[in-house]
């Protein structure tokens, strides 16, 4: 998932990013290809402590040049969308697993990305929660957003239009759901 999420770089080969090689792209090129295209939920939220969830949602946006009022408000319109409105202005220590889960998630689809590369995103959330998170990724999916989704729970991939399953690194089955 780094690699395709252009977080490392290839020792051999290239990666293709909308037909775009991406080789011999600078870091801050880079870094502004994955903040405009590419959303990142990280199965350990990343979250930085200090900062509200309508803060640490807005971040991307810092990236982005969106001023402080318009991140304030976009940032708001996507927790409201995993259902954390009432939670805005909590830190990460006063929020449960599953709504940090949330505040990451919001914050991955900020920018309105073309891919989201998402590891364990139901792995903290209650039964309810993860069902809610499944149907707003299919949502995207349908919309045109490309999801990358590493999951361990058998029902999560049932929910995806197609499950590649890997093991020791090597693609053992290749589906359509």
């Amino acid at each position: 998932m780094h690699l395709m999420g252009l977080l490392d770089t290839p020792t051999a080969g290239k990666i293709i990013f909308e037909g775009t090689d991406t080789t011999r792209f600078s870091e801050p090129e880079l870094a502004r290809l994955r903040n405009k295209k590419i959303g990142f939920v990280f199965q350990s939220f990343n979250l930085l402590p200090r900062t509200t969830a309508v803060e640490n949602v807005g971040l991307p946006l810092i990236y982005s040049g969106v001023s402080r009022d318009t991140r304030r408000e976009r940032a708001s319109a996507m927790l409201a969308k995993v259902d954390l409105s009432p939670r805005l202005e909590n830190t990460p220590a006063q929020l449960s697993g599953g709504q940090q889960q949330r505040v990451a998630i919001a914050r991955a689809l900020i920018n309105d990305p073309s891919i989201i590369f998402a590891d364990e995103p139901t792995g903290n959330l209650d039964t309810k929660s993860g069902a809610a998170i499944m149907a707003l990724f299919k949502k995207l999916n349908q919309e045109g957003t490309t999801i990358i989704l590493v999951t361990h729970e058998i029902n999560v991939a049932r929910a995806a239009s197609r499950t590649i399953r890997l093991r020791d690194g090597k693609i053992v089955s290749d589906t359509r759901n």
